[in-house]
């Protein structure tokens, strides 16, 4: 996992490498584009993370490596939550699947805006952990938010028609709880553990599922 700059980087770079081969698995699909391109998100997500440390480090300034908090933070905490329901949401194929999925983008969008307020009024602070960053973002009732952010990232991927999609929620689900548990500080720093298994789990699904999945008995 990430625990170091240059865990960051190569893992990143890694993530960003499998966001393109999925992309190159399109095949026509557009309704697929998004989930395709999701890795690619998570590797820039990663690399910076790099400059987080490398600021901390002294290795770059340290205004570098605080921009590169707030951009680290602002996905972790507000983007993800939102983007993950609306990958699903596009990739179910039916007005009722994707209606499904919509309490978990509500979820998201209330998630993302009380973290993105927390942020922007306590003013985060990031330091060197054991194997990890720490970062505090002053978040009151931090556990039960936390609560409803998983639900929201991890929520669409259970939800999902695509019997693939769910066993990667479930797997996801029990790596985001085993973080949380390890260290509560450091999970958005441990998140890396996330993207390489998202992104490994994506570029299967690109390149082996069926490029129909209209079949009635997902059409539920």
């Amino acid at each position: 996992m990430c625990f170091s700059p240059e865990g960051d980087l190569i893992g990143g770079i890694v993530v960003t490498g499998i966001g393109i081969d999925a992309c190159r698995h399109v095949r026509g699909r557009f309704d697929h584009r998004l989930l395709a391109a999701f890795p690619l998100l998570l590797g820039a997500h990663q690399i910076t993370e790099t400059f987080v440390w490398w600021g901390l480090q002294g290795v770059v300034p340290l205004s570098v490596g605080l921009v590169a908090m707030w951009i680290y933070l602002i996905v972790a905490f507000a983007v993800l939550p939102i983007v993950v329901p609306v990958v699903i949401m596009v990739l179910e194929p039916t007005k009722r699947r994707k209606w499904r999925i919509a309490p978990f983008l509500a979820i998201g969008l209330v998630v993302s805006g009380i973290l993105l307020e927390a942020m922007l009024r306590t003013h985060p602070t990031v330091h060197l952990g054991a194997y990890h960053l720490s970062y505090t973002i002053g978040l009151q009732h931090g556990i039960v938010i936390i609560g409803f952010y998983l639900v929201a990232a991890c929520g669409p991927l259970l939800a999902s028609g695509f019997p693939d999609i769910v066993y990667f929620g479930l797997a996801n689900l029990v790596a985001v709880v085993i973080l949380a548990r390890l260290s509560a500080d450091g999970f958005a720093s441990l998140w890396c553990f996330y993207a390489a298994l998202a992104s490994g789990a994506i570029v299967l699904h690109m390149r082996y599922a069926k490029p129909h999945r209209h079949a009635p008995k997902l059409a539920t």
